[in-house]
């Protein structure tokens, strides 16, 4: 009996001490990409003084394209690098492979530029009010970012956050000088503001050649490349739904002027979404290396974080019941009655939201990609179906209601594949070894 304590009370130290590490790498990140926030706000502030409305709007038109374009498209391989890493390093493995990455990663950014290619009329004439600059800027710093997300999931596999958050914080420091440098007068006009955006990813691409010359592994196998790919191909879609809730949702509202009224109030999940990426980002390798060796206690850092984001939405939600309307006329001017109430459900669709955001990693640190992809698309239809039915006459509560419901559909499905994986390993411990390894073992 003693003995069995003894075992589980090591498991839960270890489980203990595995959570600390993650909770270390989570605030340096979290340092890291809150100053890359600050950053950003003063690269966009600073643009909205030195050009004008037309010019300024075209140059958040070109952000936001960006924007939704990297996240769908390259944060797939950036987590399946730091899943597929951590998981190599856990088992003791030093020779990455990279190949497979790779070329996911260039096939994304080459379907990215035959369909930019495709769309160079429009997207130059109506979003970009005929600037061809802008048009090739947002070409150039796609492709570049392909290089700045491949460097961030090597980094945040090896769990090198420092580094990882160094990264960030440089892009976004080169892209701030640009403004800064038409506000002092060393250069003038739109395009040397939007060059900004194609300067920052260019730094990374001095990370990757020098990753894949130290760390380059074998041949990649038909079958290990079918499993990135799917694993990419899920990552992109879950991407894709998720941008859905926070940004695409918002083009469903018809009048410009509302619409960038449902923009702000959205605004309470988009902001600490952006802090979360630091969470996240630090948990997919923690729980890839749990997985790989078996760990006892892979919940522990799951329900730390889901505790924390509780707390921290139950406080929003009661912060923007007092005081909610008041803020947002601060914040964005008094053109328009943001409801207390609708402010509050934002502020707990994010608490579901972020959960949600965790149960993920934990889906994708054990192989269930897919199955969390099905839930994503689903609360996004759903959510988008909800957006176009006239059950609502409010547009703005209308969005409010939908959040929240989507995000709290989204994580009651991710936490029921969660406890079903943690069924699963249970039953399998409870079995116990199968013939073949007590033979083995015989």
């Amino acid at each position: 009996m003693s003995g069995s304590v003894d075992a589980a009370a090591l498991a839960e130290a270890e489980a203990e001490a595995g959570t600390s590490g993650y909770a270390r790498g989570a605030r340096i990140l979290s340092i890291g990409i809150a100053a890359t926030g600050v950053f950003t706000f003063g690269y966009f502030a600073v643009s909205s003084h030195v050009l004008g409305a037309s010019d300024y709007g075209a140059i958040s038109t070109l952000w936001a394209i960006l924007f939704v374009t990297i996240s769908v498209i390259y944060r797939p391989v950036e987590q399946l690098l730091s899943r597929t890493i951590a998981d190599a390093r856990a088992r003791g493995i030093h020779q990455h492979e990279l190949r497979g990455p790779a070329t996911i990663q260039l096939t994304f950014a080459g379907l990215f530029l035959v369909v930019a290619l495709a769309l160079r009329g429009p997207l130059t004439d109506k979003a970009f009010n005929g600037s061809d600059a802008l048009y090739w800027i947002l070409v150039g710093a796609t492709l570049a970012y392909a290089g700045s997300y491949f460097a961030r999931g090597y980094l945040a596999g090896h769990q090198w956050f420092g580094l990882y958050g160094a990264l960030v914080l440089f892009e976004s420091m080169s892209r701030f000088c640009f403004p800064v440098a038409v506000a002092v007068g060393i250069a003038s006009g739109q395009t040397a503001v939007a060059l900004g955006i194609l300067a920052a990813p260019l730094a990374s691409l001095l990370v990757v050649p020098w990753a894949i010359r130290r760390h380059a592994g074998g041949t990649s196998g038909a079958g290990a490349t079918r499993e990135s790919a799917g694993f990419a191909v899920a990552v992109a879609a879950i991407q894709l739904a998720e941008q859905t809730l926070v940004t695409i949702g918002v083009l469903l509202v018809p009048d410009a002027a509302l619409r960038g009224v449902v923009f702000n109030a959205l605004l309470i999940a988009r902001a600490p979404l952006q802090l979360f990426q630091a969470i996240q980002t630090s948990l997919l390798p923690h729980l890839a290396e749990i997985q790989a060796t078996e760990g006892a206690g892979s919940d522990v850092a799951i329900r730390y974080t889901i505790r924390g984001i509780a707390a921290f939405a139950g406080a929003c939600a009661i912060g923007l019941l007092l005081i909610g309307p008041w803020v947002m006329d601060v914040a964005f001017g008094k053109g328009y009655d943001y409801g207390r109430l609708g402010l509050a459900a934002v502020a707990v669709g994010m608490g579901f939201h972020l959960s949600a955001g965790t149960l993920n990693q934990a889906a994708l640190a054990t192989g269930r990609a897919a199955q969390a992809a099905r839930a994503w698309l689903l609360s996004a239809t759903v959510f988008v179906v909800w957006m176009l039915l006239p059950v609502v006459d409010n547009r703005l509560v209308r969005a409010e209601i939908g959040y929240l419901g989507a995000a709290a559909l989204l994580c009651a499905q991710l936490w029921w594949l969660h406890r079903a994986s943690r069924r699963g390993v249970q039953l399998g411990r409870w079995r116990g070894p199968s013939r073949g390894s007590v033979g083995e073992s015989e």
